[in-house]
């Protein structure tokens, strides 16, 4: 039989590194990445934020919750670079 453990790690903070890091990557594509290649490139960022989601959720063992811990971080991902691209269409239209 397993026992269970005494002090089991947090599995939303998972979620948070996933949103976190997405922001992050998009940053990073709205700074070093010209406006005509930002969408691939945040599609880029997308697909690394989902494989890091199962990543951590895998790592964390729990299997109870899994499938809701692993859409809420993709959804927020999601989510937070779709907010980000939008910013940039945005910013785009202003004359320099």
């Amino acid at each position: 039989m397993s026992e269970p453990a005494l002090a089991p790690r947090n599995p939303f903070g998972g979620v948070v590194i996933v949103w976190g890091a997405a922001f992050v990557a998009a940053i990073a594509i709205g700074i070093f990445v010209t406006e005509e290649l930002r969408v691939q490139w945040l599609l880029i960022g997308f697909g690394g934020a989902v494989l890091l989601s199962f990543a951590l959720q895998l790592w964390y063992g729990q299997t109870s919750g899994f499938i809701f811990r692993t859409a809420a971080s993709v959804l927020g991902a999601l989510l937070l670079l779709g907010m980000v691209s939008a910013g940039f269409g945005l910013a785009a239209l202003i004359p320099t």
